[in-house]
């Protein structure tokens, strides 16, 4: 029995319902009157997951071709017409397009202009200023008609409702026409993906056709570089080997082959061709193909609501709640006011005459009801997402889902990939040793070459031309780079910087004999005949260490061939051990002069590495884009959290995360299997100092989404693959790439990034965190005088004797329309300055309004109702004017004015909203929009002061008067400046402050933190380490000290000593025999003692 297909075909589960194994052929056919062998749906189970034992019940390959009426050897008939009842068709391949399908995904559900305007409607805001519209409408034409201003010469009593009405109708359609060109941009730029050809065998003929011109059945033959549009089973080819991560997130690369082979027959469609060529049978096209499918799924799902919309619609609630009943309570007090006023009197007035005025009382509560709902409010949004939006574009971010740019502005946390986005996915020579001189830097390339000795030169470019299966080529952008095997691109890339002209080379150097490169042998091997008759030239590469053991010699800094001695080999493995410490893929180049007999002598299998000469080891690193390492700082500056989710190995991972300030002291870095065999709250623990996880799946993508989010982050997640939309999609905020990433990916997320660049990250984060600030700002600055109209409308009507307001109702109108509409324009347009990376992220679940901003609110509104209720009271004596009509007329509209640039001058206080920012004119020569914003206001107040006449109830003011009320109105400034200066007191009031914990996202486990515990670490290893050196002291000492006793013991006991007899009487000659003894005794000892000290030391 063959062996199973490689490449871990059975480990995946369907993507969508209905994968599974698959039922035999049947020899009918498909269902009806098909003239096929197979249906649809056995050829597509058979994928997704691969089965090979489907593939073997539909009877292989060459019985699937059988089965779709396709000789392998001569393709399809280009002009194929016959259906199942030996009719002709006029139209080619009809009957095959109707069972299989075409290779064109179903049109996406466009979505109208007039749909767009309707969810752009669905707001309970605007529905809500929509209500107050038509309400203040009906009663401004029924006081107009038959009310107390029937007989007035202007009727400007519909004006305010219509006014309203406008402003909901410029949100609309602001948000509908933003929408429409954001999909129209995006259709754009999916066009040029579609629009490619591929080469297929058709009457026995190699053609190009469109990839929308695909059929099943089609032999498509492929080529490195190549992406495959569709589904299909290998049939036949050489050394091919696809790229397959984009789809399945197998980030090895695997091997195509036949079933009898060993090898992984099913081709996917994404997939990418590394090496090789061959051929293979479509089987499955369009819907049905395997990304089909899962752009078909990417098509379902809704965006969920942002945190900032949830926020303004609960904070529109509680205005229009409040508002109403401002109004009820004004509503209820002027009546009982003028019930009691006419009470007192001596007679009723008429009933006419009653009415009349209860309608007055009325508009006067809806006015105050249509003052205090926010419709500019809206507006500020949706003018901050445009502008934004757009100028997003210009830094290389299309915005898909225009929520995600104010979501991006509380991103806690970024999980982004390595290749391509913090590196330049382009393998790169970066280091190199060759002929004893060093290769420190890429930038040092042509000094390197050129320092190389002059014959040796030639040899290293021809190794690296010649022993390459790499070449250079259009890629899907058109543009010309080097294709097939990385590292093989990353040396032509050198090659070609030092002068390489490979092509000649290859030309001048026609290979006898190839042993591609083998994950087994990690050599790669060609023979080219030598420069003598008879000889050959073997050009080795591959795997650093296995290379230097096959070689015998080595080219010295002279250009000579030495032997290669003791000393060479280890400042080889040095160099070698250096580049693998610091992340580098190493790749050694070795050749030697062989004979005739020699090469016959070599198998087919077996390359001849025996005897090399060393030639040199270069390391290859995948370089980090520049600004990349300035742009990680920024996020932690801006207390954004990055970790790097990668599918390399651990060490290059740590490596680049190292030199990309990603991974810092006390962070951790995990594998993608270590990661899956934890529990949550495993998982959960390890979270606040994971930075780095490698060998990662797109599972593991989705597993930490969760995790993050289940934290209560903001969760950013970057992805290029189809197999990572699963993970975009459930984050808050997904970037796909734009020249990297898959239309699926491109599908599912929220942003792309169309230079593929971190920095772009980044830009994302300044605008997101710009358009969060700005809102806030016209939010200050729009309560500020909602609850100033509504409180100076509310007192002075209450107050006065005939129940005026202080502002009319179309003056009300301009301060409430135009200026929130204006200040909308001049506080939703300033662009990110470098401060909004100064502070951490917003929590989720922040309050709206801070602390500081209620306190500049409520500041503000009670020194502007105080100086306008003062002028009313004290105006005349204050501006020295006459207590008659036309003196009043005038201190009206001194009021007015001085009520509108108290507005204009608070807007200046309102463009900086942050504790710490006390200059509230920083940067304002930029901000041209809001400069232009101010002009125009005090255009039109001077327009409608000096004509408004009736309309508007204003009569011409001289220069002083002007200058008076200019004034006034910049007392809001350092009011503004005074108020910044009061201290916090958010915790008496239960207020959120800026700065708290309620409104700052902190992580858990601060880096500096993770530092501390890390030197902590560092130190207590340092100390059992010289805790363990000194413990082995002792513990050798001890052995030591016992071994001496032992050696002493067995010396006296083998060495008896007389005693000495002090009191003997023996004769002279006896008596000196003792002291004799003991002295030659005492001389052992001295020398048994000096033998332990001596192996003593030697055993320390």
């Amino acid at each position: 029995m063959a062996p199973p297909a490689t490449g871990g075909s059975n480990e995946r589960t369907p993507l969508l319902p209905g994968g599974g194994s698959s039922t035999a052929l049947h020899s009918s056919g498909g269902s009806g009157s098909s003239p096929f062998g197979v249906t649809p749906q056995q050829l597509t189970q058979m994928l997704d997951p691969k089965d090979p034992d489907s593939l073997r019940e539909l009877g292989g390959p060459d019985s699937i071709c059988k089965a779709l009426m396709v000789d392998p050897k001569v393709g399809l008939k280009q002009r194929e017409q016959i259906g199942a009842n030996g009719q002709y068709h006029s139209e080619p391949f009809q009957v095959r397009r109707e069972v299989f399908g075409r290779n064109t995904l179903p049109t996406a559900h466009e979505v109208t202009f007039l749909q767009l305007l309707a969810a752009a409607y669905n707001d309970r805001t605007l529905i809500m200023l929509t209500i107050a519209s038509a309400v203040s409408l009906a009663v401004g034409v029924y006081d107009d008609t038959w009310g107390s201003h029937q007989y007035d010469e202007v009727k400007v009593g519909w004006v305010e409702g219509a006014a309203i009405f406008l402003a909901v109708l410029v949100v609309c359609f602001t948000n509908a026409i933003n929408d429409y060109q954001k999909e129209k941009q995006f259709q754009k730029l999916n066009a040029k993906k579609e629009d490619r050809t591929v080469k297929v065998r058709r009457d026995g003929n190699e053609i190009e056709i469109g990839v929308q011109e695909i059929n099943v059945g089609d032999i498509l033959l492929i080529e490195p570089g190549d992406i495959i549009p569709v589904d299909g089973v290998y049939l036949s080819g050489h050394n091919m080997t696809c790229d397959e991560s984009s789809a399945t997130g197998e980030s090895d690369a695997i091997k195509k082959g036949t079933l009898n082979e060993g090898r992984d027959p099913f081709i996917l469609s994404g997939a990418k061709v590394l090496e090789g060529v061959g051929s293979m049978v479509v089987v499955a096209v369009g819907a049905q193909s395997f990304y089909g499918k899962i752009m078909m799924a990417m098509r379902q799902g809704e965006s969920s609501e942002t945190p900032l919309q949830r926020k303004l619609d609960v904070l529109a609630e509680q205005i229009a709640k409040y508002g109403m009943s401002a109004a009820i309570l004004l509503l209820i007090t002027l009546t009982i006011k003028y019930l009691v006023k006419c009470a007192l009197e001596p007679e009723f007035p008429p009933a006419s005459i009653m009415f009349s005025h209860f309608v007055s009382i009325v508009i006067e509560a809806i006015t105050v009801v249509v003052v205090a709902v926010p419709e500019g409010l809206p507006m500020a949004v949706t003018i901050a997402l445009a502008y934004a939006t757009t100028k997003m574009l210009k830094d290389g971010n299309l915005v898909r889902q225009l929520a995600a740019c104010e979501t991006m502005g509380g991103a806690t946390v970024v999980c982004t990939d390595k290749t391509g986005t913090l590196t330049q996915n382009k393998m790169t020579v970066v280091r190199g040793f060759v002929a004893e001189r060093e290769l420190r830097s890429r930038s040092d390339v042509q000094s390197f070459f050129a320092s190389l000795p002059e014959s040796l030169r030639p040899l290293v470019l021809n190794s690296i031309a010649i022993n390459s299966t790499a070449f250079e080529g259009p890629d899907e952008k058109g543009r010309i780079e080097f294709i097939g095997s990385k590292s093989e691109c990353a040396l032509l890339g050198f090659g070609k910087a030092c002068g390489l002209d490979y092509r000649a080379v290859r030309t001048d150097n026609k290979p006898v004999r190839v042993y591609p490169f083998s994950s087994e042998k990690k050599t790669m091997t060609t023979v080219v005949p030598g420069q003598t008759s008879g000889s050959f030239r073997v050009h080795a590469k591959g795997a650093s260490e296995i290379i230097l053991r096959a070689c015998t010699k080595y080219v010295d800094g002279d250009g000579q061939v030495q032997a290669l001695d003791e000393k060479t080999t280890s400042d080889c493995l040095r160099h070698i051990s250096a580049f693998a410490n610091h992340a580098l893929r190493t790749f050694a180049l070795a050749y030697k002069d062989i004979g005739a007999s020699e090469l016959d002598a070599c198998s087919d299998d077996d390359a001849p590495l025996s005897e090399l000469v060393w030639v040199g080891v270069f390391g290859i690193q995948d370089p980090l884009r520049p600004g990349v390492r300035q742009a990680v700082d920024d996020c932690h500056r801006a207390g954004v959290i990055v970790r790097m989710i990668t599918g390399d190995n651990i060490e290059t991972a740590r490596a680049i995360a190292r030199d990309a300030g990603i991974l810092t002291k006390g962070g951790q870095a995990v594998t993608g299997p270590q990661w899956r065999a934890m529990s949550a709250e495993e998982q959960h623990a390890l979270l606040p100092r994971l930075q780095v996880m490698a060998r990662s799946s797109p599972m593991d993508k989705q597993i930490m989404v969760q995790r993050l989010q289940e934290r209560n982050e903001v969760v950013a997640m970057t992805g290029d693959g189809t197999n990572d939309s699963p993970a975009l999609k459930l984050a808050d905020v997904g970037f796909s790439m734009g020249i990297a990433g898959t239309e699926v990916a491109k599908e599912a997320s929220d942003i792309i990034l169309m230079d593929d660049d971190f920095k772009s990250i980044v830009k994302a984060l300044r605008w997101g965190r710009a358009v969060n600030d700005s809102v806030r700002k016209f939010l200050q600055f729009q309560l500020t005088v909602n609850i100033t109209a509504v409180l100076l409308t509310f007192v002075s009507s209450v107050f006065s004797a005939d129940g005026q307001s202080a502002l009319t109702a179309v003056q009300l109108l301009w301060v409430n329309m135009i200026m929130d509409t204006l200040a909308a324009l001049a506080l939703a347009t300033e662009g990110p300055t470098d401060a909004v990376l100064n502070r951490p992220p917003q929590q989720r679940n922040s309050a709206l309004i801070t602390f500081e901003m209620w306190r500049m609110i409520i500041g503000q509104a009670l020194f502007q109702v105080t100086i306008n209720l003062l002028l009313l009271n004290h105006g005349l004596d204050i501006f020295h004017l006459p207590a008659t009509a036309s003196g009043m007329a005038v201190l009206r509209t001194m009021v007015f004015n001085s009520f509108v640039f108290l507005q204009v001058f608070n807007q200046i206080n309102c463009r900086r909203i942050q504790p710490d920012e006390f200059n509230v004119f920083a940067n304002i020569h930029r901000d041209s929009g809001f400069i232009l914003v101010q002009v125009f206001i005090v255009a039109a107040q001077w327009a409608l002061v000096s004509y408004g006449g009736i309309a508007f109830s204003t009569v011409p003011l001289t220069a002083g008067q002007w200058a008076g009320t200019l004034f006034i109105g910049m007392l809001s400034l350092p009011v503004g400046l005074f108020i910044r200066f009061l201290p916090d007191l958010s915790a008496c009031f239960g207020l959120e402050s800026a700065t708290s914990p309620a409104q700052q996202h902190r992580p858990e486990v601060s880096a500096s933190r993770m530092r501390m515990e890390a030197s902590f670490k560092d130190i207590q290893n340092t100390v059992r380490f010289f805790r363990a050196i000194r413990n082995a002291q002792s513990t050798h000492d001890s052995a030591r000290d016992a071994h001496a006793a032992r050696l002493t013991n067995n010396f006296l006991a083998d060495c008896p000593v007389t005693p000495l007899n002090r009191s003997s009487t023996q004769p002279s000659g006896e008596t000196t025999a003792a002291p004799t003894a003991a002295v030659s005794a005492s001389s052992s000892w001295t020398r048994v003692k000096k033998a332990v000290d001596k192996n003593g030391k030697n055993s320390i």
